[in-house]
């Protein structure tokens, strides 16, 4: 029997710290080559520090003369992120800011791994486990924790970008903990929010008369209460920040990413891999069916696992757990998931529309509990293989 009563605490970071800087550029290399050919193949890395951005990988295109055009926009692409950010520090600036791009193109040994060939379906980019969930806590059946921690900091960038708080910097931590009682959040406890600012006679209270208005506009009704406890800007002066203040990493958020912790996750990052990278593109179909099964019902909180091999198409095993909630065996969830959706890499891609530049918009404030949007954006937050799921069982 899980525990019905306790604290849980979930991080989330902003667009403007340094691993995010790095997810970013990485994530819009992948989209300038998905724009090119929606079967590039992209493996990008981004590495940030003071006054310089270094990008390394492996690219592909059919086209190897486009190959080399193509690299030659990546300085471009990286600037343009690091200015949309809100970066133009001295020492971290983005006209200013050195940006060597290492690119190259796709080892013809893990190509063949991947491609499609002699019958053959197309094998997996890689070996791995993939983890999806989904819970009903949120409208968007996420983990509250993690799902308000991103909301507050997205909110805080918003009111930044648009002049109303122009004394906020792009570098900022959220951290919430939440009481559950019954299973069910109920209050936040402790709310940690630590964010760049631009003076340096400006006090950890200064800080929080800015930003407390936007975190009671995120948070539910009554979840702020007296017993709350605030620690804003905690350590005091926080205007050095970004790459700046620390090197940042492509793919160094994962539980960010995820699930804030309160799901496991199966150690491959997201950001720059194109979707033939199961670690990515299977962690979205497996929240997609997570979500799918909670939304059609059959339980009210649901963790699936997919694992792959190198060059083979079948998923080698699906796994579900309910957590006891299930109104059906998970076994028979497990089923009934392989039944309803193709989950080879290229079933993936098709039917989540995944090879288009839809991946940048992916870089902060998490790749799951986002809204689908007409494009094809976060495909696999929708609910539309509910009838599908109900039928199967």
């Amino acid at each position: 029997m899980s525990r019905q009563n306790y604290l849980f605490t979930s991080e989330s970071v902003s667009e403007g710290h340094p691993d995010k800087v790095c997810d970013r550029i990485s994530d819009a290399v992948l989209d300038a080559f998905l724009t090119e050919q929606p079967e590039a193949r992209v493996a990008c890395e981004t590495f940030a520090t003071t006054n310089h951005v270094v990008i390394g990988g492996e690219v592909g295109l059919t086209d190897k003369a486009r190959l080399s055009e193509m690299k030659e926009q990546v300085e471009r692409i990286a600037r343009d992120c690091i200015r949309d950010i809100g970066y133009e520090q001295e020492k971290f600036h983005w006209k200013t800011c050195q940006v060597t791009n290492l690119l190259h193109e796709q080892s013809a040994h893990i190509a063949q791994g991947v491609d499609a060939a002699d019958n053959k379906d197309e094998g997996a980019g890689d070996q791995g486990i993939m983890f999806g969930y989904a819970v009903r806590e949120t409208p968007e059946l996420m983990p509250a924790p993690i799902q308000y921690a991103h909301a507050i900091l997205r909110r805080l960038a918003e009111a930044r970008k648009a002049g109303d708080a122009p004394t906020l910097g792009p570098d900022a931590k959220s951290q919430l903990s939440i009481r559950y009682e019954d299973g069910k959040p109920v209050e936040v406890t402790s709310i940690v929010l630590s964010t760049q600012h631009a003076h340096e006679s400006q006090t950890s209270d200064d800080i929080r008369e800015i930003v407390e208005p936007y975190i009671r506009e995120i948070l539910p009704e009554g979840w702020i209460n007296d017993n709350t406890e605030w620690h804003v800007n905690p350590t005091g002066t926080f205007v050095i920040g970004g790459p700046d203040g620390d090197a940042g990493l492509t793919g160094r958020k994962i539980i960010v990413d995820t699930y804030g912790g309160a799901a496991p996750h199966g150690g491959g990052a997201f950001s720059g891999k194109d979707p033939t990278k199961v670690d990515r593109s299977a962690a979205y179909a497996a929240r997609y069916l997570a979500k799918n099964v909670v939304a059609a019902g059959v339980a009210d909180r649901c963790t699936l696992q997919l694992s792959y091999a190198i060059g083979v198409a079948r998923p080698l095993s699906i796994y579900v757990d309910t957590h006891g909630t299930g109104q059906v065996p998970d076994s028979e969830i497990e089923r009934a998931v392989a039944e309803i959706m193709d989950l080879t890499p290229r079933g993936i891609r098709t039917h989540l529309g995944l090879n288009r530049p839809i991946y940048q918009r992916t870089a902060a404030y998490g790749h799951f509990g986002r809204t689908p949007e007409d494009d094809g954006g976060f495909s696999w937050e929708r609910t539309d293989l509910v009838d599908a799921l109900k039928a199967a069982l």
